[in-house]
């Protein structure tokens, strides 16, 4: 019966730092997984520690390069499968293609939903990420899938951080840059007792956002916008132009994945935004780690501590209560 408990801790080679954090926390070393590729790009993973019978946790986001990270993670999983693990619990921060939700016009896919059915072929069961863009991407798997929040993460760094602990309630709106992530500004407003502002965004292309209205006074105050991802910063960058043109003295901007490719750095540098603040769900490029204005927090406790609540049988949401 004791064999049955044994576990083992792996990573990919998308965010090896975060898993060595997470390691830390769960003060269990990382397993090795010999990770190579062939001349043509084709990958190679072999592993390195028996895990017949054991219970895997493998840590692995799907981010850029998107495709090779989603590729990797599925070749380890079928590694694991083949070698008999007893469980493979997938803990996949970012969930690549999560905004290729639903069909948005005849004749497209929805890549969410694929990478869901590439997942469980794969051998996996259960799946653990962090603020999904969609959660009806849950729905997807018929394996658990746990979702958790990075709000808890980001909120107590800001309200303990010398920088912006200082800024008082009244003094401070929390800001939604469209109608879709606005149950999100309400759950943070009325969790530091603040107000809620929204932003009427209309989108004219992928990746292409232009602000219009504000629903809600921003005026004399400081505005945190807060948004579940920023990739190319168009719909930030547009929001912090829109918030100081309504009279807000001061804009900070918040999200658990910062994806920021492309222009995105660039455009925060030249934006009107203060600080940005973000998790360590993704990696952060050189350009983002060398700017003043980009801050990272780390996930990694709370990802720990549901590893551990996952293979002890205790509750995870008990985590947000």
């Amino acid at each position: 019966m004791q064999r049955n408990r044994e576990w083992v801790l792996l990573t990919g080679s998308a965010h090896p730092e975060l898993a060595n954090k997470i390691s830390e926390h769960l003060n269990r070393p990382l397993s090795p997984v010999e990770i190579r590729r062939f001349s043509d790009g084709e990958i190679f993973a072999e592993v390195k520690e028996n895990v017949r019978g054991r219970s895997v946790y493998l840590i692995q986001s799907t981010c850029a390069p998107v495709n090779d990270s989603l590729m990797e993670l599925l070749i380890i999983m079928d590694a694991l499968k083949r070698a008999s693990a007893k469980e493979i619990n997938v803990i996949t921060p970012y969930y690549g293609y999560s905004r290729q939700d639903r069909k948005v016009s005849p004749r497209t896919p929805i890549s969410a939903k694929l990478t869901a059915d590439l997942l469980t072929v794969a051998g996996a069961t259960r799946v653990v990420s962090v603020d999904l863009h969609a959660g009806q991407i849950q729905g997807f798997f018929n394996i658990p899938f746990d979702n958790l929040y990075a709000m808890p993460v980001l909120q107590e760094y800001f309200q303990k951080s010398p920088e912006f602990s200082a800024i008082k309630p009244d003094e401070l709106v929390i800001v939604s840059p469209d109608a879709g992530g606005m149950l999100r500004a309400r759950s943070l407003a009325k969790r530091m007792n603040t107000h809620v502002a929204l932003i009427d965004k209309r989108r004219t292309g992928p990746n292409v956002a232009i602000a219009m209205n504000i629903v809600g006074d921003v005026s004399g105050k400081t505005a945190l916008i807060l948004d579940d991802m920023i990739d190319t910063a168009g719909t930030l960058t547009e929001a912090a132009n829109a918030v100081t043109k309504a009279g807000a003295t001061r804009v900070l901007a918040m999200a658990t994945h910062g994806v920021l490719s492309g222009p995105a750095v660039e455009r925060i540098e030249k934006s009107a935004i203060d600080k940005l603040i973000v998790t360590d769900t993704i990696p952060l490029t050189e350009a983002a780690k060398a700017s003043d204005k980009i801050i990272q927090v780390s996930v990694a406790p709370l990802l720990a501590e549901a590893i551990n609540r996952i293979h002890n049988y205790d509750s995870v949401s008990s985590l947000f209560t």
